[in-house]
């Protein structure tokens, strides 16, 4: 939710209190600040517009009043969108588990907002993989590879999908994030959460077919599957 309207500070000579409108309200929530300083009030502060209101409470002494960010607020510090690589890559046997494997970790960045240096964090809460034959999987990381776990390929992952059919699929992921905002003073959760789409990783299901032979192709070129 973020300031608008109009901002105002008054000090008691025991504290300070910041007041500002809300859109659809009559006024917004005082915000106090104890001050020790015992010389006295200082007067009310004007009116002022509240992306990032500084109103003087007495020599010496300043309450800044910072908006509420939004994720619009944030869009030049979000991550990259994911990638997505698939095991074996780029196919798959139709009844057997593919792997998948999507990137998103914690992202940090630095810079300046309302005209105050500020750190933003990216926090990825779920990874929603959408495999193409209109199923998908909801899981809290992006998975790991078969080599990475010791694991002999076609082993069911949390992140692994058996196509039942043979085809051309296309498989992608969806990370979704949380964002937080830091203005030196602790971190602020931002309202909402990020969505961010790989692009479409390419997966080409083929059926798999056995048969019992007395000899091998070397031995009977002419043999079943040869």
């Amino acid at each position: 939710m973020g300031w608008s309207e109009y901002c105002e500070a008054t000090n008691t000579g025991q504290e300070v209190v910041v007041q500002a409108t809300v859109p659809g309200s009559e006024s917004g929530s005082p915000r106090r600040t104890t001050d020790t300083d015992p010389t006295g009030p200082a007067p009310l502060a004007s009116a002022a517009p509240c992306d990032r209101a500084i109103s003087l409470c007495r020599d010496g002494y300043t309450v800044g009043i910072i908006r509420q960010p939004t994720l619009t607020d944030l869009a030049s510090f979000a991550p990259a969108p994911p990638a997505l690589t698939s095991e074996p890559t780029g196919i798959g046997i139709a009844g057997l588990p593919t792997n998948f494997v999507a990137t998103g970790s914690e992202h940090t960045a630095t810079g300046e907002l309302f005209s105050l240096p500020v750190t933003v964090r990216f926090t990825p809460t779920s990874f929603t993989f959408d495999h193409g034959d209109s199923t998908t999987t909801t899981t809290p990381t992006g998975g790991n590879s078969w080599t990475d776990t010791g694991q002999a390929q076609f082993t069911p992952t949390p992140t692994s999908h058996a196509y039942p059919r043979r085809g051309t699929y296309t498989a992608t992921t969806t990370v979704t994030y949380t964002a937080a905002v830091n203005f030196g003073n602790g971190w602020i959760d931002v309202p909402g959460t990020l969505p961010l789409t790989s692009t479409g990783n390419t997966i080409q299901v083929y059926e798999a077919r056995t048969a019992l032979v007395a000899h091998t192709c070397i031995e009977d070129p002419t043999g079943p599957g040869c």
